[in-house]
């Protein structure tokens, strides 16, 4: 089967509306928009391989390498949204390291279930969340100066994200990304998200989890300010105010259980907040 089949069969039917976070919004100056998209595209496709339950690891690492040899190699198209993306990179003179580091995270999911402690999550979060944030800070002109809260924010949202979804990844990907260490302090084991609702270990993970989101969070509030474009210094912004209210309910809620969203007034909520506080 070639990798464009895979492609089309891997497909999860997420898009960038149904995401929890902003994906190239209407905040985002018209003519990068389009650039963001590309680059979206390309991790989605990516994403859906490495998350695909029927395909061995051998298989999803092989086909993406096909991925980063079609973004390399002008001459190759076998994957479209590589192909698409390195016409971006051309056009936008982005560097593909931010792709290539995509990359590295999703073959890192297809090999690894299973993470030691906080810092073992953060260096998987390094590649699989910070590039997004710093692709799209490069299509700006902002560079290395911005890097250290764009990657607090970032990974932070990619942690909460794993939180949300922690039931799916382990009852059908047996992927677990609550640190080991955290589980064994807390009395906890891997087989709790098996259950309906969380034990009251699996409940301490959590809580101690988003104890180290927070501090994330905080100095992802420096970000806004380190960007001079007003309209991604205002979506920076909004991410930052929906992380801090998603953090809240989860703190409220059990994923295991819950479909832990933000309502629309919420996210109204805190897009006001957002824009208000990125000029604060």
């Amino acid at each position: 089967m070639t990798t464009e089949n895979h492609t089309l069969d891997t497909a999860s039917g997420k898009n960038s509306k149904t995401e929890n976070f902003p994906v190239g919004s209407m905040l985002i100056r018209p003519d990068l928009r389009p650039h963001v998209h590309v680059f979206y595209n390309f991790a989605r496709a990516a994403d859906d391989i490495s998350d695909h339950p029927l395909l061995d690891a051998q298989e999803k690492v092989s086909q993406l390498e096909k991925f980063a040899v079609t973004l390399l190699d002008d001459k190759n198209n076998e994957i479209p949204s590589a192909a698409a993306l390195r016409q971006s990179l051309r056009q936008s003179g982005v560097s593909p390291q931010h792709s290539l580091d995509l990359l590295t995270a999703f073959k890192r999911d297809a090999t690894q279930l299973r993470y030691r402690d906080w810092y073992d999550l953060i260096d998987y979060c390094n590649f699989s969340a910070a590039p997004v944030g710093r692709h799209v800070l490069a299509l700006h002109g902002i560079g290395k100066q911005a890097w250290q809260a764009n990657d607090a924010l970032c990974n932070a949202l990619q942690i909460i994200n794993h939180i949300q979804d922690c039931a799916d990844d382990y009852r059908e990907l047996d992927r677990v990304y609550r640190p080991q260490d955290m589980l064994a302090a807390h009395g906890a084991v891997v087989t709790d998200l098996s259950h309906e609702t969380s034990t009251k270990e699996l409940q301490a993970v959590l809580q101690a989890m988003l104890d180290r989101v927070d501090p994330l969070l905080q100095e992802a509030r420096n970000l806004p300010h380190q960007v001079p474009d007003v309209r991604l210094k205002a979506e920076t912004s909004v991410i930052c105010a929906l992380a801090e209210r998603i953090v809240a309910l989860l703190r409220r809620r059990d994923p295991l259980c819950d479909n832990v969203k933000l309502g629309k007034i919420s996210v109204l909520g805190a897009t006001a907040v957002g824009v208000v506080r990125a000029w604060l």
